[in-house]
């Protein structure tokens, strides 16, 4: 399905503007893997953290792992920087198998005096949901960051909005103009991408790159650009659409942007 893509290691990054800085993760259907898939290729001193409450980072992923109290991390994160390339650190958690973010100016701190290359955050949860709209509070996007990632998954286009695939349901019928119950269209999933108060929200300074996970076939493909292009003719659009399957051997499917004005000819 790839339209003439690139398929270099660095790719993804590049589509995603992520190939350095602070990149915080946010939205639903795919924000960790697609976090994974750009630690998979990252050069350079390498970060990896969250917000938001997330799952254990896996060992094999990392060269360290430390899951402690800010203070600690404080402390901890810069000397280990000093002999590992990659570390994954968050708070503990009661909850098994999960750990907690950390406040989102320690990570910035941390980011600068570990001296990492690139920092990748999970800035919100979704509670493994296709879709989410942001609650006023959220997300919690670190001070400096360079690109906020904002991830919706194909699969929900098509599907009826309920809690079975969607996390704040009441606010995705508020922004989208939709009722629970009635079928997501790309046109729904076009207008969440520029929304304000939907992939915009909390960017601030930050550049936006707004990415449709789980394009895993020809029907999703077409669904997806046709969200691609709502969003592009929508409210606030985002600079592009990065079209993905962040599972598959080849994560980046497309990339959507708005057609630029040809100038007049010269005569």
């Amino acid at each position: 399905m790839s339209q003439g893509i690139n398929q270099t290691p660095t790719a993804l990054a590049e589509a995603l503007l992520a190939t350095h800085g602070i990149i915080c993760a946010v939205g639903a259907g795919g924000k960790k893997s697609t976090l994974y898939q750009l630690l998979a290729h990252a050069s350079g001193r390498v970060g990896f953290t969250a917000t938001a409450m997330t799952t254990t980072p896996p060992r094999r992923r990392f060269d360290a792992r430390f899951f402690a109290e800010p203070e600690a991390l404080e402390a901890e994160i810069p000397l280990a920087a000093q002999t590992h390339q990659r570390i994954a650190y968050a708070c503990p958690s009661q909850k098994s198998g999960r750990v907690a973010g950390l406040p989102p100016a320690l990570i910035a701190d941390l980011h600068k005096k570990s001296g990492f290359n690139l920092t990748l955050v999970k800035a919100d949860g979704a509670r493994m949901r296709g879709i989410k709209a942001p609650r006023p509070d959220e997300p919690l996007i670190v001070p400096g960051c360079t690109t906020v990632i904002f991830v919706v998954s194909a699969h929900v286009i098509g599907q009826p909005l309920s809690e079975e695939i969607a996390h704040r349901v009441p606010l995705l019928e508020e922004r989208l103009g939709i009722q629970a119950g009635a079928s997501l269209t790309p046109t729904h999933i076009g207008r969440l991408l520029s929304h304000p108060q939907g992939a915009w929200q909390g960017v601030g300074k930050s550049r936006l790159v707004t990415l449709i996970n789980q394009v895993d076939n020809a029907e999703r493909y077409n669904l997806a650009m046709a969200a691609a292009q709502a969003a592009l003719q929508g409210e606030n659009p985002p600079a592009r659409v990065v079209l993905g399957s962040m599972t598959a051997a080849q994560p980046l499917i497309d990339i959507v942007e708005a057609t630029p004005k040809k100038a007049d000819s010269l005569v």
